[in-house]
């Protein structure tokens, strides 16, 4: 949701009238995909007994949606941009993570 975010952002700086219209409708999408993000972190976290980790590191990021989201409204386009790359660069960062999370003993029929 975020890059396609970044590439709405470019139409709207670009000046065209699809920007302005598809960045707000995905702005809305991002709230949600972060808030999804932090629920699926937690549920993991206590509920299913793995680490803090992930929860601890995708809290930032909603607390960043909604400010990026007041900069949008404000049209503060100074900050709303480079806050928008941090988030962007942090939402890469957590998926790496997530990706290099060790799963543990493999399950199903295989003996060693």
């Amino acid at each position: 949701m975020i890059l396609a975010q970044s590439v709405t952002a470019g139409l709207l700086l670009a000046s065209l009238p699809v920007g302005r219209t598809s960045h707000s409708m995905l702005g809305g999408a991002v709230v949600l995909a972060v808030v999804l993000n932090l629920v699926a972190a937690v549920l993991v976290w206590r509920p299913g007994g793995g680490s803090p980790r992930l929860a601890v590191k995708s809290a930032p990021l909603l607390v960043f949606t909604v400010v990026q989201m007041a900069l949008g409204i404000a049209h503060v386009r100074e900050l709303h941009v480079p806050l928008g790359v941090l988030m962007f660069g942090a939402s890469v960062m957590l998926v790496m993570e997530t990706r290099a999370e060790d799963p543990g003993p493999a399950r199903g029929g295989e003996s060693s």
